[in-house]
């Protein structure tokens, strides 16, 4: 056994552990249900870390990502429906499978390529193939059903947006995207202006409405210009902080309140803080 797999059965052992009547209380007290919040966050600071190029983070953050996800695996173990074993042989069947490139004598050879996967475009396609025709997924109603609807609303705009593209459902160029978000952002205003002239304090259901359909053609833009709308998000949110932290920080020092009152000043601070970017 090499220290890999001791690895694998020292966390497995540990996770056993946590689970069992003398283990930890919260983590005895956790259900796949309780979990799932858990396991999505730690995927985003893993993410984080990595934009960040701080490789020890890095590390740090895939350990609590491979923990949550072995902990539900073992959750689901407890309850006989499958193993963690079965998890993970699972995908490794997948993943032998989805790569007759690599492994010739593999069942999604039936649906390779012929002169096989020599670009990464060729594997893309070569992977749909397998999953359509090796794999059974043909029968599912829309090619749209390949996408998690539990995906962050974010992430599940761009995949679906790249499925339908798959279809043919796209635009070619850039600049009809682009007039699309011009579009909805009037659409936007002119619900909003509704909404005003209705004396409403909570938006409408059509400005909502309409909100969902501007951020869905921003991230359709994201996609055509080559720019993962999540992580786009994500840096800034980022971006943000690090600025209003430095207002906060110079407004405490300076001695004033942060306010309606005192926006000039929090202008200023704000330009510095991008000033020293």
């Amino acid at each position: 056994m090499n220290k890999t797999e001791q690895a694998f059965g020292r966390l497995y052992e540990i996770i056993g552990k946590l689970r069992a009547p003398d283990g930890c209380p919260w983590d005895r007290e956790q259900t796949p249900e309780t979990m799932r919040e858990n396991l999505v966050e730690e995927a985003f600071e893993a993410v984080d870390a990595i934009n960040a190029h701080d490789t020890p983070h890095v590390r740090e953050e895939l350990g609590d990502v491979i923990l949550n996800a072995g902990m539900i695996a073992y959750m689901y173990e407890q309850k006989g429906d499958f193993s963690l074993a079965n998890v993970l042989n699972e995908i490794s069947d997948k993943v032998v499978r989805r790569h007759p490139h690599v492994w010739p004598e593999s069942e999604g050879q039936k649906a390779a390529l012929k002169g096989g996967a020599k670009t990464a475009d060729d594997v893309l396609t070569q992977w749909d193939a397998i999953k359509q025709g090796v794999e059974g997924r043909a029968g599912e109603k829309s090619i749209l059903d390949e996408v998690s609807g539990g995906l962050p609303p974010l992430m599940r705009a761009c995949k679906l947006q790249k499925k339908a593209a798959k279809k043919g459902f796209d635009w070619t160029d850039v600049e009809p995207v682009k007039n699309k978000v011009l579009e909805e952002l009037k659409e936007v205003q002119e619900a909003a202006a509704k909404d005003a002239a209705a004396g409403l304090e909570k938006a409408s259901a059509e400005t909502e409405g309409e909100i969902g359909d501007l951020l869905f053609a921003v991230v359709n833009l994201a996609r055509h210009l080559k720019v993962d709308p999540t992580l786009a998000m994500e840096r800034a949110n980022e971006k943000f902080y690090r600025r209003f932290s430095y207002v906060e920080k110079k407004m405490a020092e300076a001695g004033l309140e942060m306010s309606h009152d005192t926006m000039k000043e929090m202008d200023s601070f704000w330009d510095e803080a991008k000033s020293c970017e």
